[in-house]
């Protein structure tokens, strides 16, 4: 495997990219937004420059890596890689799409994988032409930092599949585990909901943004509150993968709390927008509620 495709120029498409090439694959980043494509180079760039700054790598090592690098909006630029990830957007009918599109163009011996954080691999492995060579493989973000990638086989992911995702994975020196093909699979099946009943906490009164983030921070010593960590992950991400676990599973207790919902409508989706369960326009965060 010496050439990766990512599928999604945003921050998990960057991200994934980033690591590959400075573990020394050949990347071909796509996206259909040149705009999109324009922040994605600056953002890699100024990564690597991050790194420089804390001399984790050389200059000569930097400009390397950004030689591995090639951004495209021409789908057929993909036609030579070993394997395609998907990184789009946490929407089951864009992610089809993309399939069609890509398995039209793909070499028929390559990897397609999906980057989706709860949508069922077997689901989405249906709509492609290689089932068989299809995986999730799922980077957590931010994924310069975060050591875990979900693997997920659907059905039909043989196992030559498998033993070349998790390969790949151990030559970015990552760590993978291991998940059964249920929604959300592991860590969301565990965190979503966890950040799901704190946004009650906070529909209901019990307390505010900061006094619950600081509770868990602090009682649970955890890194970051759930609020926080909503707004860094995504409101709209966050209430895609309630409703995934809500409908696969069937279960009242994944009802996504009506708050998240109105930030949602709102347009409020944390980071990203500069606004959700925190303002992010001035010099600090602001609670909104």
């Amino acid at each position: 495997m010496h050439q990766i495709g990512v599928v999604g120029a945003g921050q998990m498409g960057t991200g994934i990219s980033q690591v590959c090439m400075l573990s020394g694959f050949d990347i071909v980043l796509l996206d259909r937004e040149p705009e999109i494509l324009t922040r994605a180079k600056a953002s890699l760039e100024k990564a690597l420059d991050k790194l420089i700054a804390k001399k984790a790598i050389r200059e000569d090592e930097r400009a390397a890596a950004l030689n591995r690098v090639r951004l495209t909006s021409d789908l057929k630029d993909i036609s030579s890689c070993d394997l395609v990830i998907e990184a789009a957007t946490e929407n089951e009918s864009v992610k089809h799409s993309i399939f069609r599109q890509l398995c039209s163009i793909m070499k028929p011996d390559a990897i397609l994988a999906t980057n989706t954080s709860s949508i069922p691999i077997t689901r989405l492995a249906a709509a492609t032409d290689r089932p068989e060579k299809f995986i999730g493989i799922h980077f957590m973000n931010p994924v310069p930092v975060i050591q875990l990638v979900e693997l997920i086989r659907g059905i039909a992911t043989d196992d030559s599949t498998y033993e070349s995702a998790k390969e790949f994975i151990a030559k970015l020196g990552k760590t993978s585990t291991v998940s059964e093909d249920f929604p959300a699979f592991i860590v969301n099946r565990i965190l979503l909901p966890m950040i799901n009943e704190a946004i009650y906490t906070l529909y209901e009164g019990v307390g505010s943004v900061e006094s619950i983030d600081t509770a868990m921070r602090l009682g649970a010593n955890h890194p970051m509150g759930p609020l926080q960590l909503a707004d860094f992950i995504g409101l709209d991400t966050c209430l895609s993968i309630m409703q995934v676990l809500h409908e696969g599973l069937a279960d009242s207790k994944y009802r996504p709390c009506p708050l998240l919902v109105k930030y949602v409508e709102a347009g409020w989706l944390g980071r990203k927008t500069k606004r959700g369960f925190y303002d992010y326009r001035g010099e600090n965060p602001v609670p909104t509620r």
